[in-house]
Order: C-alpha cells, then sequence, then structure tokens
C-alpha cells in the first residue's frame, strides 16, 4: 500500500532521513516510534505531502484514501456531531442533493450511490466514536467553540476515525484521553480494517493494538514485526553484545527488587507486590538497555516524613457551589502510592486541586501534618512558563540567595547540562519542558508528590525514567494518568472516581481494565439484571432495523426496475415509503445508541 524509496530530507541543516526506505502491505498496524526530535511527525507531513523530500518517492497506491490526525480544531458554531460528520463533505452533498432532487433517474442514481457508501448509517457511526471517546448523547449537541483545547482535540480524533481512510496517520492520539477512552480507543484500533501508522509514547497502547513496528534512529527507518515489547527484545538483542550490558541488566532488576521488598510485607499491599514481581519476569535485559540510554532524574529526599500525612473527611468538593465530588474520605501516609481513574469530567483533578490546596472544601474538613509540603505537576502550567527566560533563570528566581553553582546542580538532577540550562524555554522541547517542571515543583523537597498527566510530553525512554525516579522517591504520590505501565509499576492503590464518588478499587489496573473491556463487548451470560435487560432491549432494536433495511433494499429494487421507470406516481409512493423507513431506522439507530450507553 505505501512505498518509501530511499528517502532524504533534511531542516535548517539538521539532516533527519537518509536514503531511508520502507513498505507497509495493506492492513498492517504500525507503530512509528523514536526519540523526541528525530522525525516521526515530520515523516507523516512527508507522506501526506505538506512537505517535500530532497530526494527519494513516496508513493501510495491509487484509489487508496489517506487521513492524519487533526491537530487543530477550527473555531467553528457546528455542534461536535455535525462537525463530524461534515468532514466527509462529498457524502454530505450526496446526501443534500438527493433529499431536494425532483429528478427521478437522479433519486435512482444517487439512491444506488448511498446505499453502496451506506451512507444512512453515518451518523449513527460518528455518534458511536463520539461516545467512545468520552462524548455523552447529550453533548453531542455542543459547539466546538465552547469547548476546551483538550476535547477539541478529542472532536479532531473522532472525525479522522469517523473518515475510515485506507490508511490512517495518528500522532499521539492518546494524549488527551482518559483511561477509560483509551481502552475504548486500543479495541476500537484492533478492529479497524484499514491500516494505520500511529505515533505513540505509550508501549501498553502500542503493546494492544500493532503488529509491526516502524523505528526512526541514526537517519534511518527499519521496520519490525511484533508489538512494542517484541520489538524491543529484538532492538536489545542488538545492543547486547558486551558482558557489560549483562551487569547493567541485573543491576536494574536489584533496583526492581528494593522496591518490591519495600512493600512485600504490608497485608494490605501483597498484591501489588505479586504483581510486581511477576513483572519482573518481563523486564530481563529489555529495560536495562533502556535505562541504559536515557536521561535519568532523580526527585529530591523528602525532609519532613511522618506517618500520616493528609486526612479528608466526609469533605464535598467543586465550583461555584456546585459539589462535583461528595463525601470524600481520604487518609495518605507517607509511603502512600495512589492513581486516581474515572472518565474525564469525573473529579479526578478535582480532588487534586483540593489536595494541593488550590481548591477549599465546601464541606467537612482536611487535616494536614504540619509544615507539609507538595509538589503538584499539571500539564497545563506549560502554558505558564515565559518562554524568553531560560530554565536556569526561571530557577534562580525562585531563590535568588542560592549561588550558581547550587542552581545548576540541581538542574542537573534533572537531565539539564550548563547549555540546556542556559537555551530559552521556547526552544526546549515538550519532554525537556516537562523535565523543567518536574524540578521546578520539587525544588523543596516535597513529602508529597501530586502528578496529572505526568507522562504526555515523554518519549517511551524517559517514562520509564520517571518511573525510576518515582519508586526510589521516598515520600507519597498520587497520580494521575492514561498511561497503564506507569500506573502498573508505580501504584499500590487504585481510587475510582465516578458519580461523585471516590472508592478504593481493590484489585489492580489489569483488572480494572478488564471491567471497561466487559462493558464493551455484548454481556453474553451476564447476570446483571440490569445489563441483561439493556442487552435484550439492544438485540431486539437490531432486530427491527434489520427488517427495515430488508425492506429499504426491496424498495430500492422496485425504483430502480425498469419495468417502474416511466411510472410516477408510482415513484412517488415508493419514494415516500423509502423516506419512511430511512427515518425510521435511523431513529431506531439513535434508540440503540441511548440503550446501549
Amino acid at each position: 500500500m505505501l512505498d518509501v524509496k530511499n528517502i532524504s530530507y533534511s531542516i535548517s541543516n539538521r539532516k533527519l532521513f537518509e536514503n531511508a526506505s520502507f513498505n507497509i502491505p495493506s492492513g498492517y498496524h504500525v507503530g512509528l516510534v523514536g526519540k523526541n526530535g528525530i522525525g516521526k511527525t515530520t515523516l507523516f507531513n512527508l507522506i501526506d505531502k505538506n512537505l517535500l523530500l530532497d530526494e527519494g518517492e513516496i508513493n501510495l497506491q491509487k484509489t487508496k484514501k489517506i487521513s492524519i490526525l487533526q491537530q487543530e480544531i477550527p473555531n467553528t458554531n457546528l455542534s461536535i456531531l455535525d462537525y463530524v460528520l461534515s468532514t466527509d463533505s462529498e457524502t454530505q452533498l450526496l446526501i443534500e442533493e438527493f433529499e431536494n432532487s425532483k429528478d427521478q433517474n437522479r433519486i435512482i442514481e444517487l439512491s444506488s450511490i448511498l446505499d453502496e457508501k451506506n451512507a444512512y448509517k453515518d451518523e449513527w457511526k460518528a455518534s458511536y466514536i463520539l461516545s467512545g471517546l468520552g462524548f455523552k448523547k447529550d453533548d453531542q449537541s455542543k459547539k466546538i467553540n465552547e469547548l476546551s483545547g483538550g476535547w477539541r482535540n478529542r472532536v479532531g480524533l473522532a472525525a479522522t476515525l469517523y473518515s475510515d481512510p485506507d490508511l490512517l496517520l495518528l500522532d499521539e492520539p492518546t494524549n488527551h484521553l482518559d483511561f477509560e477512552s483509551v481502552v475504548w480507543f486500543e479495541n476500537f484500533l484492533k478492529e479497524f480494517k484499514g491500516t494505520f501508522i500511529m505515533i505513540s509514547h505509550d508501549r501498553q497502547v502500542l503493546n494492544n493494538t500493532v503488529d509491526h513496528i516502524l523505528h526512526v534512529e541514526n537517519h534511518n527507518l527499519n521496520l519490525y514485526t511484533g508489538n512494542y515489547d517484541q520489538f524491543e527484545s529484538q532492538f536489545a538483542q542488538k545492543s547486547l553484545a558486551h558482558e557489560a550490558m549483562f551487569k547493567k541488566q541485573q543491576a536494574f532488576k536489584q533496583k526492581v527488587m528494593k522496591f518490591v521488598d519495600r512493600f512485600g510485607a504490608k497485608a494490605t499491599k501483597a498484591k501489588q507486590a505479586q504483581s510486581r514481581l511477576r513483572s519482573l519476569e518481563k523486564i530481563d535485559m529489555v529495560d536495562a538497555i533502556i535505562s541504559d540510554r536515557t536521561i535519568s532524574f532523580s526527585f529530591p529526599k523528602p525532609n519532613n516524613l511522618g506517618t500520616s500525612m493528609l486526612t479528608i473527611n466526609k469533605v464535598d468538593a467543586g465550583y461555584d457551589e456546585i459539589p462535583v465530588l461528595k463525601n470524600i474520605n481520604l487518609s495518605i501516609s507517607n509511603d502512600s502510592r495512589i492513581a486516581l481513574v474515572g472518565a474525564n469530567g469525573n473529579g479526578k483533578s478535582t480532588l487534586i486541586k483540593l489536595i494541593a490546596g488550590n481548591l477549599e472544601p465546601m464541606k467537612g474538613n482536611i487535616i494536614k501534618k504540619r509544615n507539609l509540603k507538595i509538589g503538584y505537576f499539571a500539564q497545563h502550567q506549560a502554558d505558564e512558563l515565559d518562554l524568553e527566560k531560560t530554565g536556569y533563570q526561571v530557577l534562580s528566581e525562585i531563590d535568588p540567595e542560592k549561588p550558581d553553582l547550587f542552581i545548576r546542580g540541581v538542574l542537573g538532577r534533572f537531565g539539564f547540562d550548563k547549555q540546556k540550562s542556559e537555551t530559552k524555554i521556547e526552544n526546549l522541547s515538550g519532554g525537556e519542558k516537562t523535565r523543567l517542571l518536574f524540578c521546578l515543583m520539587s525544588y523543596h523537597s516535597p513529602d508529597l508528590l501530586l502528578m496529572d498527566e505526568p507522562t504526555n510530553h515523554l518519549d517511551i525512554d524517559s517514562r520509564l525514567s520517571l518511573i525510576n525516579s518515582l519508586n526510589e522517591f521516598e515520600g507519597a504520590i498520587i497520580l494521575v494518568s492514561h498511561d497503564k505501565d506507569i500506573i502498573e509499576k508505580v501504584a499500590d492503590q487504585i481510587l475510582v472516581i465516578k458519580d461523585s464518588q471516590v472508592n478504593l478499587f481493590m484489585d489492580d489496573i489489569s483488572d480494572y481494565e478488564d471491567i471497561l473491556k466487559d462493558e464493551l463487548r455484548p454481556s453474553k451470560g451476564n447476570k446483571n439484571k440490569n445489563s441483561y435487560d439493556s442487552n435484550k432491549k439492544s438485540r431486539k432494536i437490531e432486530n427491527q432495523i434489520n427488517k427495515l433495511i430488508v425492506m429499504k433494499e426491496e424498495l430500492e429494487e422496485k425504483m430502480s426496475s425498469l419495468e417502474n421507470i416511466d411510472n410516477f406516481q408510482l415513484l412517488e409512493e415508493l419514494s415516500n415509503k423509502y423516506n419512511d423507513i430511512k427515518k425510521e431506522i435511523s431513529d431506531l439507530e439513535n434508540e440503540w445508541i441511548d440503550n446501549s450507553s
């Protein structure tokens, strides 16, 4: 399907690709990986003809449709659903012409075209995709210009998936999704019949969705068979040439065992410790090599640890006198490792802000240990940095009395050498800005780290470095993330935020993921009566739709029959029946969506 031959491309004399080639047949599900800034997004722009090659050629089979994830959504007055539908302008124009045409021959022709395109299921399909990405049925009528940047990015992803191309190009599609939407998205990609290439730094998403890895390294592009872990194993074999690498592997295992030993004796955390031991079996040589090639960083040691840090008693929290969370009861100790999960909008960030002291309780009380220091990381903080300043200048302003050597030492702990620490923030990569925020939020040696989506701009190797740093941190951690890998390797306690409640989930993140997957499947054998009744109703609706589709096809056959071509009265009657059936199908499809959500 996609044939890339001997391509070369440079930006400002910096070479990205040199004589690189690969071929991707139809049906391949490909993960595109490599360090930040190495040229992954540039490759997408070259494939989509937004950039011109220096040398070589990129050929896509004729008649094959390509769609690339939209990074910017226009500030339009269209509803969310209408915007997604409008991205298939060809089908929308055909429908409009069909509904307004008075030429019977053209009506018959358009009917055949639209039926072949399965056009009248488009609204159902668009609504289904939006539902999976977190837009409830009522939300789909909201205007695009009412949405925040993160929700607009979801609309862009929905529009791209809805377009149903032969080749799908996805650049970091999960960055603005919650864990629940990621599970749905993985399921969608598994069932996608076409070809896709996806840039992602989420190894779990890659493991669950791709069958090939395209690796960018040393100006070249190499295609490997298998998911991400299988790629890393193959890549590691190339790198494990010396005995020294074996020693690094053993040292890495000892580091993980140290963490497991820390929790293994606690009865309440025994399952998580066992889970960590099982994950150790998968680590082997791969993670040792990744650790060797990453920029490592470390959080400072807390100075004020005690047994109990913070207790929340029967607290309601929200905004403008409207509670988002009710009757919160939570105790945070010095060794707490808590992950918050739940759909976006359910209140994860509200709980983080409450703990951070950025939000006052509406009811109840919070008891904090005296002199408790909290480090708070949130992605929006990157937008608040002064882009004209350097990391050195920003850190110096926090504590002007500290000597130059001390400031550089703190920056060095987070991978900033002299050159990087004196680089303007506007010229830092997304991952470097994230590391700078880690440095700033932990400057005063916090006892408790609050991490709200810390992995969004980190590549896979840097994510592992973050995991190592958090596991070595001696204080408490509360984490919000859609990345299963970091939750699995850092958290030992999971809180589910749903229906204004904060509830402890007794099992691990894999069990929670299984529950979400079960909710996506038809509940065959499900003993829950409400779920059973809902699925029984859905099957009844599906049977009705199938009967109406048969009737619709019979009408199409009569309308296109040569015997009836001159019988305008009959054609008008058939056309009216046809439109009634279409409306009935559309209404039933909407009812099916409402019943399934």
